[in-house]
């Protein structure tokens, strides 16, 4: 049997030092700890203002270990993991117009705020043990690898977590766009959108006490109740795709685990 998984192990140019020796002992660790996930391959949206911590600015170390010590633990149990993370802590494009920026412009700012938030990241997760590999959507070697769905499922399949730079690469999409985008690109089992609150509201619950969460939603439901939880060209995306969606506090530990093992956690958005 050892030969044959062997045999069978992917072998992996994006990871150093990732081979069938990992392969093999990532696979008896599934075997021992006897665990079902219900969500093979995920693709995980982070804010940028989470990462930012409360003040919702700059990078928090604190939020970011966090992070990385939950996606390591659902790497480890056999899951496949993408993400993409927003820029909001550094540069926000959509009000930048506002501010006397050109648009476009201040997309492309934006742009790359989310590709200094993903080299954060990508930084602890290699210290929490992570194989890991960043693909930005424009060219910018030696930051990260050109964005390519077949280069990027590759590394998914071989154990890396990719890290998914840069949003669509075009000006006039927000990340949530652009993780909707790439969770259907991948094959994604379901997009989870992890946030600073467990699910979503009837409004904002950090300002609004008496704001009531659903605990299930359909993509018609959220769209005509205005729920500011994705734009509506992601909700598009999700919705004529069959991709499921799931809202939840990825701030408290132990929540991107039990979502990845289909507990019931935060809001689940369907057809």
């Amino acid at each position: 049997m050892q030969r044959r998984i062997l045999a069978e192990a992917p072998l992996c140019f994006y990871c150093p030092g990732y081979l069938p020796g990992t392969f093999f002992a990532n696979f008896v660790s599934i075997i021992k700890h006897d665990i079902i996930m219900k969500y093979k391959r995920i693709l995980l949206k982070l804010s940028g203002e989470s990462a930012g911590g409360p003040d919702g600015t700059g990078l928090d170390a604190a939020v970011l270990t966090g992070y990385a010590r939950q996606i390591k633990d659902v790497v480890d149990a056999g899951c496949q993991v993408a993400i993409v993370i927003g820029g909001g802590n550094i540069f926000r494009g959509l009000g930048s117009s506002g501010e006397g920026y050109d648009r476009v412009k201040g997309d492309q700012m934006g742009m790359l705020a989310t590709v200094i938030n993903s080299l954060a990241l990508e930084s602890f997760l290699s210290r929490a043990g992570c194989n890991v590999k960043v693909f930005t959507s424009i060219r910018m070697e030696p930051v990260g690898e050109l964005y390519s769905r077949d280069r990027a499922s590759a590394a998914l399949d071989c154990g890396c977590v990719a890290i998914l730079a840069g949003g669509t690469g075009n000006p006039f999409f927000t990340t949530d766009t652009a993780a909707a985008l790439r969770a259907v690109e991948l094959n994604c089992d379901v997009l989870l959108k992890g946030t600073r609150v467990d699910g979503v509201y009837t409004a904002d619950p950090e300002k609004d006490r008496s704001a009531v969460k659903y605990d299930s939603l359909t993509f018609g439901e959220a769209i005509e109740k205005k729920l500011r939880v994705m734009d509506q060209t992601a909700f598009a995306m999700c919705s004529e795709n069959g991709m499921p969606l799931i809202v939840f506090d990825m701030n408290r530990e132990g929540n991107l685990r039990a979502v990845a093992e289909g507990n019931r956690c935060g809001t689940v958005i369907t057809l």
